[in-house]
């Protein structure tokens, strides 16, 4: 623990911020682990960093020991760490992350302020903890039970001043400014630390380049030069931080759970009695004007986890909804191997019901074919009954994507980026789900190939596309499209190139030629 000489007055009123270093990086792996036990973010050394608009947002401590740095391109830090893991930056992920400190903190002293995610203040609790010091060692020390590993508490008479201290404070320490010395703290700072970009680079210019350099100017002068805003920015240069920490209203726990006692092992039981935990779920989320879209269902047995699964509504859950996603995961092969202690209902996404009633005059969801298609999947099976999406790809088949009904899809390849190699317009009708063997000749008789420069050997003369069937005279013929996917890998790697093909006949084929064979991929209508 470290502290500031004390100057000035004593303040009645001190403030303490709470600073988790690059919390997006934390968010974006995922390391989030909740229960109604404990809450753990799970610390990782792998090097990583998140990118908003092509710029390094926040990078992992393994990152920045291999020269990433905040604002880099990504193309420089990939050159400086091979090994970066990329993230694109989702600031949903970092605020539902984030409850996990603000949970732990308002468990210890109520009221604390969400400044942003990994940065939030509260009154100092020094009464209660026995001092300022003591306090901050008691947050911190909760905080790495949970897994947050560094975490850094600043605390001084007002907000700015906190915040400054907490983020020179070390790793999992608090640096304390005493009462009345925030002015003399802050006056060695540079005036970056304002956070104005247009007003740090004019006081640059004037030759103003510390915190205490900008609080020696007239207030007045301030306010006439700079404006409201820029006043506002001298009263903190000074010390002197008029605005007061707020605590957030907690938001409500939608979470719901079931204890079994004895545990059960049966489905069917286990489903009859979740009925009135899921009305609950769905009716408390209603009362206040939500519905839920992504459940994640957690299955314990033998006192620990032994099944979660996220799951996703094209609508969102009603009691029926959720009681299906429970059974269809408990009859998941090797899911669960032994009797069911307890089963817990989470939403990881809740929008406002508005958004998803119907029209004034219809043409809402139609229920009855969910209910439908429902039943057919409690016989066959979840995974069984899928509407199909489309992804982006370079072959009609890397194009489809088979989504269980009643999920909404998760695009991994958007279709809306260029894809090299892939295939003009109009798409095939029908894809075959295993190429048919297939053959393409020449004048000749020999077969058609493609050389190492993306040339035919000959021209296709005559073909068959699948076998059995007798050569038939090529009418006309496009390509090749030739594509070399993952060539540094000698075992992943693929080289083929793509024909169409249309007969006599007027069928209309897409055929593919690697290593010397001709397959036929999907046919035209």
């Amino acid at each position: 623990m470290a502290e500031a000489k004390p100057s000035g007055e004593r303040s009645e009123s001190r403030t303490m911020t709470v600073w988790c270093p690059d919390w997006p990086v934390i968010a974006a792996l995922g390391a989030v682990e909740a229960s109604t036990a404990t809450a753990r973010v799970v610390a990782t050394g792998a090097p990583a960093a998140v990118f908003d608009k092509g710029q390094v947002l926040a990078c992992s401590l393994s990152a920045r020991a291999e020269g990433v740095r905040r604002g880099m391109r990504r193309r420089d830090a990939q050159s400086r760490c091979p090994d970066l893991e990329i993230f694109d930056h989702n600031p949903d992920a970092d605020v539902r992350a984030f409850e996990i400190v603000l949970d732990v903190i308002e468990a210890l002293s109520p009221g604390v302020a969400p400044l942003r995610p990994g940065l939030c203040a509260l009154r100092v609790p020094s009464r209660y903890y026995g001092g300022e010091a003591e306090a901050a060692a008691v947050i911190a020390e909760r905080l790495v039970g949970v897994g947050v590993w560094d975490c850094r508490i600043g605390i001084a008479d007002g907000l700015f001043a906190a915040e400054q201290a907490a983020r020179r404070a070390l790793a999992q320490d608090s640096l304390i400014v005493a009462p009345g010395g925030s002015a003399d703290f802050l006056r060695e700072l540079p005036v970056d630390v304002l956070g104005d970009p247009e007003l740090v680079g004019l006081l640059r210019r004037m030759g103003l380049r510390t915190v205490g350099d900008f609080a020696a100017l007239e207030g007045r002068d301030v306010h006439t030069r700079f404006g409201a805003h820029g006043a506002l920015l001298h009263r903190f240069a000074r010390g002197q931080d008029p605005q007061p920490v707020s605590g957030r209203k907690p938001p409500p726990d939608f979470e719901r759970s079931l204890m079994f006692e004895p545990p059960l092992e049966l489905i069917e039981p286990i489903a009859f009695s979740m009925r009135t935990t899921a009305e609950q779920f769905v009716l408390d989320l209603a009362d206040q004007g939500l519905v839920c879209t992504t459940v994640r269902i957690e299955v314990e047995s033998e006192g620990a986890l032994a099944s979660t699964r996220n799951w996703l509504h094209p609508r969102w859950f009603g009691p029926t909804d959720l009681i299906g996603r429970v059974r269809w995961q408990l009859s998941a092969e090797g899911a669960v191997g032994a009797p069911v202690d307890c089963i817990r209902l989470i939403p990881e996404v809740v929008e406002p019901l508005g958004d998803h009633a119907d029209s004034l005059f219809g043409g809402g969801h139609d229920e009855r074919v969910d209910r439908g298609l429902a039943r057919v999947q409690s016989m066959v099976g979840h995974e069984a009954v899928v509407s199909v999406a489309v992804q982006g790809g370079r072959g009609p088949a890397d194009r489809q994507l088979m989504v269980p009904w009643g999920e909404r899809a998760i695009v991994a390849r958007p279709s809306g980026l260029p894809w090299p190699g892939s295939l003009p317009p109009p798409a095939p009708a029908t894809v075959f789900a295993t190429p048919r063997e297939a053959l393409v000749v020449g004048a000749e008789g020999y077969p058609v190939g493609v050389s190492g420069r993306g040339m035919v050997t000959s021209e296709p003369m005559r073909f068959r596309a699948a076998l059995g069937e007798a050569l038939q005279p090529v009418a006309s013929w496009a390509g090749p499209w030739p594509i070399d996917e993952l060539w540094w890998d000698e075992a992943a790697g693929r080289r083929i190139a793509r024909f169409q093909v249309v007969g006599v006949d007027g069928s209309a084929w897409l055929m593919i030629v690697e290593n010397g064979r001709w397959w036929t991929e999907a046919c035209y209508d």
